[in-house]
């Protein structure tokens, strides 16, 4: 069939098709003045996720992100946030509810606190404005101050909720970390107990820069020979002949100022200055052999002590490879009670903390027009409706009893030739004046086309 012979149809259907879509609107109206209003409460939050953690400094990022924002939604229809909230809004002590509580089925087995919490739960939505950190709370009802009020008792109960979660957690963290500390303490003290014990009975000592005090002593040794293998510099002459000499000099130059170079107080100065040069060098030489002769001496008894040192630290080897043993045992123990203590304070001070990762927007807010009966979708919809099905009806009704309305229907029972066309004004006259009979059989044969 082609989109013409679809539009006879629908036109030969038209009546069918105008009180369908007539009868969805009018029951679409009837629906809505019989069913009370729905008022529609929001209230919004802001989930700090982004931010570091002020106590732990920790994000949420990644995967982590999306099962965090679930939790949170899924936190909000909790039955203990909604037992919270039917407590607080007063649901509890309301007449209406406990009679409709009374004449629940007799299949219905929960408490009174369950049977309010799940009104709460299927009147509730949560969910995360698309692109943002902003959690949307919502909440239904038949009046826009109990939604306001269910909305702001559900925000109220959520953040409780979430904050009541969060110390629960670092309460149980903080717990069992403090556990571990003293578990860890415990295992400290048997571990320096066992190293100072180590100590006594074999007389070795382990000093704060983790070495015994035989290695100690070979290091320092081995670091007071290392100066004496540089080169020998002699130090300054302060004896009483190189003063002299000093002296000499200087009266030798202020003399050259004045007097000429053959002045007798001249030649006598500078015959002075020979002697003292001759006899500073002298003492210079003496002094250098002495201290090389000393330095020698030195040497030799500082390698004699290093090679007995070496030769003690070797024979205490296993005493010393135990000791660092110990002593690796005592910091992997006092390591651990260090990040166990860290730890249960963090936790300790997480359970205290009033920050919970969530923020509140303002306060509950309610629209002025209510979300149902919403006209301006329910008339549209309901137009819509009813032409479907019209237009479906009309469908299986011409094809449960087919019929050929125009010429080209009659390609359809087999490419039958076309005899004659009856033109419509014809058609309209011959009807008028037809007798019953055959009005009836032209319903069952309709105007636009004669049979082959």
């Amino acid at each position: 069939m082609g989109i013409g012979q679809f539009l006879v149809v629908f036109w030969a259907r038209r009546l069918l098709i105008f009180w369908a879509t007539v009868s969805c609107l009018i029951g679409a109206l009837i629906v809505t003045a019989l069913l009370p209003p729905r008022w529609e409460s929001t209230a919004r939050v802001m989930l700090d996720y982004i931010k570091p953690d002020p106590v732990t400094g920790q994000v949420i990022a990644g995967m982590a992100t999306r099962a965090y924002v679930q939790t949170q939604i899924e936190l909000v229809t909790d039955y203990t946030v909604a037992g919270k909230v039917a407590e607080q809004v007063g649901w509890f002590s309301d007449p209406n509810l406990i009679s409709a509580y009374q004449r629940r089925p007799s299949k219905d087995q929960r408490d009174f606190r369950h049977w309010l919490a799940d009104i709460v739960a299927g009147n509730s939505k949560a969910k995360l404005l698309e692109g943002s950190n902003i959690l949307e709370i919502s909440y239904t009802a038949n009046t826009a101050r109990g939604a306001e009020s269910v909305a702001g008792a559900l925000l109220k109960g959520y953040m409780d909720a979430s904050l009541e979660s969060r110390h629960e957690d670092a309460e149980r963290n903080a717990v069992w970390y403090e556990q571990q500390t003293i578990k860890a303490k415990q295992a400290l003290d048997a571990a320096v107990t066992a190293k100072a014990t180590y100590e006594r009975e074999n007389g070795i000592v382990m000093q704060d820069n983790k070495l015994d005090a035989e290695n100690a002593r070979l290091q320092a040794l081995t670091q007071q020979g290392a100066p004496l293998s540089t080169p020998f510099v002699p130090t300054v002459d302060t004896s009483q002949t190189a003063t002299q000499l000093a002296q000499t000099d200087a009266e030798l130059g202020v003399a050259l100022k004045t007097l000429g170079p053959n002045n007798p107080g001249i030649l006598e100065l500078k015959a002075r200055r020979a002697s003292l040069a001759e006899a500073v060098a002298k003492e210079q030489a003496n002094m250098r052999g002495m201290q090389a002769h000393a330095a020698a001496l030195s040497v030799g008894s500082l390698d004699r002590a290093i090679a007995t040192q070496k030769e003690k630290v070797i024979s205490e080897s296993d005493k010393i490879g135990r000791l660092n043993q110990l002593q690796q045992d005592v910091e992997l123990r006092r390591e651990w009670y260090q990040r166990c203590n860290a730890k249960a304070a963090e936790y300790r001070e997480q359970a205290v903390s009033a920050d919970i990762g969530v923020r509140p927007l303002g306060t509950a807010t309610t629209p002025k027009e209510p979300t149902f009966p919403n006209y301006l979708l329910i008339v549209p919809g309901a137009t819509v409706l009813g032409l479907a099905v019209g237009i479906l009806v009309s469908l299986l009704m011409e094809l449960l009893g087919r019929r050929v309305r125009v010429a080209d229907d009659l390609d359809f029972a087999g490419e039958a030739p076309v005899i004659c066309v009856v033109p419509r004004a014809e058609r309209a006259k011959g009807y008028k004046g037809a007798p019953s009979a055959t009005r009836r059989r032209r319903r069952w044969f309709p105007i636009g086309a004669a049979r082959a």
